[in-house]
């Protein structure tokens, strides 16, 4: 019988989040107070900065400009010197292009760049270093089986023996880097994977297996037993911000660089990822989770359990199998390591 109250509670649960899912994105659009009629994109605008100042919920920037689906994953991309131009008249809001004359002075040197959908700059060094090892790709990823000269540790300039490169390419760039601390859900204690520590860098001088690199920058002493992962050049984060279309209920799995708080900038991971159908542009609501409190009256004891309650929003900007990424947009309290992460 409990393990039949049980499903019951989670299936109404979702059944809950996805009704609450369907009714944010049905209601009408709520504009800013001081929702301007007319906006010049400025360098250092992003998509969120600039929806926030039409609309109350930055997420729904795909209903005021009437995107589907195809449209919020290849957004038209939007230049400093543009104006925007907020149509008032329909039954909601739309936000359009105007054509103008642009002046070469005052934006030549930022037009060849598109505005991100939010702040490159804060999550620039997670975008193309290596966040996460899921659980399951340690066996498989390539290793550092031996260093030169029998050495305990290489630094910038040594030589590295790896095995399970492949195809490598001479002179292909690779990061090092080791399993650091255990990602767990909060809830199930599940470990999903470890955190990466970045070591540094290595060039390929020999194919083969083992193949020799050259570690071209250490940041840390690399050692046998390393990981490696070929080197991507960081992608700007363009993707519309937006609500996903199914529910999604997980947890604040960790907060980088802090214990147990954060706060709106943090960078925290997620108990979601790519199978559960999170994805790049992707944002959440925070919420701080109900406590159970007991009341007594006229001698009788009874337990509540208090509502959970929304406090900020979080935007995804990179995603693993069941690991991802969220920059925190906005909290009006601190998010702390537990706290449920929703559709808004």
């Amino acid at each position: 019988m409990p393990r039949i109250i049980s499903a019951l509670l989670i299936a109404f649960s979702s059944a809950a989040i996805a009704t609450s899912a369907w009714a944010e994105a049905t209601k009408p659009l709520q504009l800013a107070p001081d929702a301007p009629d007319r906006y010049t994109v400025v360098p250092g605008d992003t998509l969120w900065d600039i929806s926030a100042r039409f609309i109350k919920d930055p997420y729904r920037w795909p209903d005021l400009w009437r995107l589907n689906t195809e449209q919020v994953k290849n957004p038209h991309r939007i230049y400093p010197g543009q104006v925007l131009v907020l149509d008032r008249s329909g039954a909601e809001p739309q936000l359009a292009l105007e054509t103008v004359r642009m002046v070469p002075r005052q934006y030549d040197t930022q037009l060849s760049q598109a505005i991100p959908a939010i702040p490159q700059k804060a999550i620039e060094p997670f975008l193309a270093k290596p966040l996460v090892i899921e659980a399951n790709a340690l066996d498989s990823a390539p290793r550092v089986i031996a260093l030169e000269d029998n050495r305990l540790l290489a630094a910038t300039g040594s030589k590295i023996y790896v095995t399970g490169l492949g195809d490598a390419k001479a002179q292909q760039s690779y990061q090092v880097y080791r399993p650091g601390k255990k990602l767990a859900d909060p809830v199930t204690k599940e470990v999903l994977g470890y955190e990466a520590l970045f070591l540094g860098t290595a060039k390929v001088s020999r194919k083969g297996d083992p193949a020799i690199l050259l570690v071209s920058n250490a940041v840390a002493e690399i050692g046998k037993g390393d990981h490696l992962v070929a080197t991507t050049e960081p992608d700007v984060v363009s993707f519309a911000p937006h609500a996903p279309q199914q529910a999604i209920d997980g947890r604040v799995m960790s907060i980088l660089g802090a214990l147990t708080q954060g706060g709106p900038r943090s960078i925290v991971t997620l108990t979601r990822g790519k199978k559960d159908g999170l994805e790049n542009g992707h944002v959440l609501a925070l919420y701080q989770a109900g406590r159970e409190v007991t009341d007594r009256f006229k001698d009788k004891k009874q337990t509540f359990k208090l509502p959970d309650e929304r406090y900020g929003l979080v935007f995804v900007f990179r995603t693993f199998d069941r690991i991802s990424y969220a920059l925190v947009m906005n909290a009006s309290q601190e998010v702390e390591i537990g706290d449920p992460v929703r559709t808004p």
